[in-house]
């Protein structure tokens, strides 16, 4: 049988606590969602100041980073480039950038989501909260 990793709680906190620092120093208000590698949401965190919706994009941005095993601007460019008959794909949502993969020795534990920024902000804070998995 073969073994993979897993996001633990403690692996969690760390993430998550990392990427609200990120936030908060550059005064992002944001929500943060953390899902394992099926998609599945185990952390949800809005920053006082994000906007209700940002606690429906984030999540979406992780599930498609999960499910897709890369980042979710991927896709967004895939329909930028003209490929609209992506938007069709199922079970994919967060088709814009802020969605980030956790790769740990080449599985994919799950992803990080965020939203209430500039979308390159959003996956500013998503990496900085992976980061702290190997810090």
């Amino acid at each position: 049988m073969n073994t993979k990793p897993f996001l633990s709680l403690a692996d969690l906190k760390r993430i998550a606590a990392a990427a609200e620092a990120e936030a908060v120093a550059n005064q992002w208000a944001v929500t943060i969602a953390i899902v394992d590698d099926g998609g599945h949401l185990l952390w949800l965190q809005r920053l006082d100041g994000a906007a209700p919706l940002s606690a429906h994009i984030g999540p979406a941005k992780a599930r498609t980073s999960a499910l897709g095993r890369r980042e979710s601007r991927v896709y967004e460019e895939i329909i930028k480039g003209g490929r609209t008959a992506f938007l069709s794909v199922p079970e994919i949502e967060g088709l814009l950038e802020g969605g980030v993969p956790i790769m740990v020795d080449g599985f994919c534990l799950g992803a990080v989501g965020v939203s209430g920024v500039k979308s390159e902000e959003d996956a500013q804070i998503a990496k900085a909260g992976i980061a702290a998995l190997t810090a």
